[in-house]
């Protein structure tokens, strides 16, 4: 099968000659939400990811921006465009911009001077109760500056990566729905981080009410990320509630690596998600449109 990786990264903590200057990368061994990154707290490059699937033909990635702490975040996707001149992988990127800060629009008009550049993610993940999975600092629907700025995106037609827990969505679906000329795609499946019957209640709702919004889409990705030894059988429930809210429309693969590649191999990711699709009978073309052509639509890739 022909796949698009709607969501990865690339980066080069060790041999950095571009100056990114990553931070969390750096600190070697410091637990993340996801668990002990030492293993992949090295270079990863295009060559180890071109690599990974035998099964499958990779014609195409998304680039999904690795680090909110990065000084400069534009120097990040600057890296990547020379590979995706080379060889195609990344075919673009989603970057970087902290939403709060003052200099938006100066940044904004460096990301335009690169022809892979599709769009921005700033991650909100925060839940009060549980800090040790919250990625963000505070509450950034809540802020007024971060949701005045985020309408910069529709003045320059990108895209937003949204990263955020169940708990979020009627929040987010409320503030998202005033802005109808974002794309925006939830990242990570709807981050099922509680996948008991009252947790897989939860997301079935917040995302139903984030479907209702035409121009929402959402990514099958990150599932190692809460639960490092799934499989097809124990995430087919959350792929019947992204299925049954979406459609096979707006549904994206990506793989998440090289962060799920501390869980599963990059094939069996593929594999079982397959197996997923076809318990929910889905047709070829469908299981098409989810591994490529939907990320083509999305993210506006060349054929």
């Amino acid at each position: 099968m022909q796949i698009i990786d709607a969501h990865h990264h690339l980066w080069c903590p060790i041999n950095d000659t571009a100056g990114i200057d990553y931070v969390w990368l750096k600190n070697i061994g410091a637990m993340k939400p996801f668990g002990d990154p030492t293993e992949i707290q090295r270079d990863y490059l295009p060559q180890e990811f071109s690599a990974e699937t035998k099964r499958h033909e990779l014609v195409g990635s998304v680039h999904v921006q690795a680090d909110g702490a990065i000084p400069d975040p534009v120097k990040e996707s600057k890296w990547l465009e020379q590979f995706r001149v080379t060889n195609n992988l990344p075919s673009a990127h989603v970057g970087f911009i902290d939403l709060t800060g003052d200099n938006v629009e100066t940044t904004l008009e460096r990301y335009f001077e690169l022809p892979g550049f599709r769009g921005v993610r700033q991650i909100i993940s925060k839940l009060d109760n549980r800090p040790d999975i919250s990625f963000a600092p505070t509450h950034f629907l809540r802020n007024q500056k971060w949701r005045k700025q985020y309408s910069l995106l529709a003045k320059h037609n990108l895209t937003f990566d949204l990263q955020l827990y169940p708990e979020q969505m009627m929040e987010a679906a409320s503030f998202f729905s005033q802005h109808k000329d974002i794309p925006v795609i939830i990242d990570h499946a709807g981050s099922p981080y509680n996948q008991s019957l009252k947790g897989l209640a939860r997301l079935k709702y917040g995302l139903a009410n984030m479907a209702k919004l035409p121009h929402c889409h959402i990514k099958l990705s990150g599932f190692g990320m809460f639960d490092p030894t799934w499989n097809s059988e124990s995430i087919q429930p959350i792929f019947d509630i992204i299925l049954d809210a979406f459609g096979p429309k707006r549904v994206l693969f990506g793989s998440n690596y090289p962060v799920d590649k501390l869980m599963q191999s990059y094939d069996y990711i593929i594999g079982e998600l397959i197996k997923c699709g076809e318990r929910s009978g889905l047709k070829h073309n469908d299981q098409q449109n989810i591994f490529s052509d939907n990320a083509r639509r999305f993210y506006r890739l060349e054929r």
